[in-house]
Parts: structure tokens; sequence; C-alpha cells
């Protein structure tokens, strides 16, 4: 057994030691770039600047995209009286500002959680989930999504969605100069040496960015989860809930969310993406069961 603040001390830690990992990566990849073209200090500043030109973009624009991406539509108060009931207590009592609340047209129960920062969040829920879960499921639920807005998990998706990016681009230049023959020439530091290494890093850069976000992406829903619970006092209205998507998700007949890619996957409450995920290593959340066994093991 273990108590709701001993989950969330852990997961908190390692979500920190996973974004330092995201950052010594960045920063060793991008040495092995400016090492290769033989830039030096100018090479680095540009590659920081571009990188910080793309934070921005990302930070002040991501979240109206995503609404866009996903379909969510602003939900009608008169028509979802109880929806907004549930989200505006949850927010008191957590002393945030109350999200924005949206609908997604869509028999998936899921629902996610977007936004720059606490004042401009907003929260998504599908069709699927309204017409799927009972009162204190959907607050279960809810209360998990409050949760990544309170924790600033927003931000956290975010920086990893710009190392990730910052790597992968970095990457592809690495590779493109040296299948067509690169640049620099005799101004490498290193001599073949970087060169072998350059290589290294272009090809398994990407994956290791993109391993290190899948897993930050699950060790805050894991946060979450705990969180949430904790919120409710109620552990139990979260794994029901968690059981039901479950089931859901095992029937032949369901059918996957709309609007989904692999960036605002990690967004949702319960992985979208689930029957394309043939390994838990590149899974965007924790497996369902997994989830289920921690909360009825939460105190």
């Amino acid at each position: 057994m273990s108590s709701f603040f001993d989950e969330i001390a852990s997961n908190n830690m390692k979500s920190i030691l996973l974004l330092l990992a995201f950052f010594l990566l960045f920063s060793f990849v991008i040495l092995v770039f400016v090492s290769y073209i033989g830039g030096g200090p100018v090479a680095f500043g540009v590659g920081i600047a571009m990188v910080a030109a793309y934070a921005a973009y990302v930070f002040f624009l991501g979240d109206k995209l995503i609404l866009k991406m996903s379909g969510s539509k602003e939900a009608d108060r008169k028509q979802y009286p109880g929806l907004y009931e549930v989200v505006g207590g949850l927010a008191v009592a957590n002393q945030i500002p109350i999200p924005k609340v949206y609908i997604v047209q869509d028999p998936n129960p899921n629902a996610f959680a977007t936004g720059r920062n606490k004042k401009s969040a907003s929260i998504s829920v599908t069709t699927g989930l309204l017409n799927t879960m009972n009162t204190q499921e959907l607050e279960g639920v809810l209360a998990h999504e409050i949760s990544h807005i309170y924790d600033n998990d927003i931000r956290y998706m975010m920086v990893a969605v710009v190392f990730a990016g910052a790597i992968g681009i970095a990457a592809a230049f690495i590779r493109n100069m040296f299948w067509f023959g690169g640049i620099g020439g005799r101004n490498r530091q290193g001599g073949d040496g970087i060169i072998i290494v350059a290589l290294l890093i272009g090809l398994l850069a990407p994956l290791f960015a993109m391993l290190i976000r899948l897993a930050l992406s699950r060790k805050r829903e894991y946060m979450a989860d705990a969180n949430g619970a904790r919120i409710i006092r109620n552990p139990g209205a979260l794994s029901s809930a968690l059981r039901k998507i479950q089931k859901y998700s095992q029937d032949p007949r369901s059918t996957q969310v709309k609007n989904v890619n692999e960036v605002t996957a990690p967004l949702y409450f319960a992985n979208p993406l689930s029957k394309a995920n043939l390994m838990n290593l590149f899974s965007t959340h924790p497996p369902i069961q997994e989830r289920i066994d921690r909360l009825e093991h939460m105190y």
C-alpha cells in the first residue's frame, strides 16, 4: 500500500530526472552538431536562438492548435450544466482559475487538458466520456485533468516537445550532411572520430528523445492519477472509470479517437492510440491495468 503523497513525490522526482536527461541529451546533440560542422560559438548561438523561437511558437500557439486539431468546441453551459458544475467545483477546491470547457464529438470515452498556464487552461471531454461515466467516475476523470493543470504538466510536456523537436531537427541536419557530403570539411574538430559520433547521434538521438518524452508522459499520468484520487478522496471512482475505458478499448467494435496524432496523444486521459502501440516502451501512457492496480492499493 502507498499513500497519495508517496506516489506524487515519487513520480515528481522521476519527472525531474527525465527532464534533466532531456536537457543533457539536447546539449550533447547540439555540441556534436556544432563540432561536426565546425561552426564554433556562432553556430551554437544560432542553434539556441532557433530552439528559443520554436519554443515560443509552441508555448503561445500550441494550445489553440491542439484544440483545433482535436475538433474541440466550447461546451454550451445550458446543454452541459453538470459538466460545468463539476469542473468549477474541482477548480475552486484546488484554488486555480476555472478552465474553459470543450466538447469533442467522439464515441471514445476520453478527455484532455491543455493551455499555456493555469489562467489559460482548458479541458476537453468526448461525448463518449459523458455517455459512459456516472457522476463519480466523471468527477474522477476531471480531477485527473485538473491535476494536470494544477501541476503544470502542460509545461512539462511543452518542454518535452520542444527538446524532442530540436533534437530531431539537429539529428536530421547531421544525417543529411553525412549522406550528401556534409559541410565544414577541414574545420571539423576531432577528425574521423567526430564523424562517427555524429552519425550515431543522427541515427539514434531522435529515438532516445522519443523514449524520454514517452517516459515523462507516463510518469505524469501516474502522478495525475494519484493527485486526482487525492483531490476527490476516492481512488475507486478513478479506477472504475479506467475499467470502463479498458472494456471499451477491448471491444472489437470500438473506434480510435479521431483527429489524434503522436504529438497530441500524451495529453489524453487514456491512450488514444492504444490499438497502435505494441510495446509499453513506446506507449504514451502506462498500461491501464497497472494504473488500476496502483489506484486500488492507494490510501
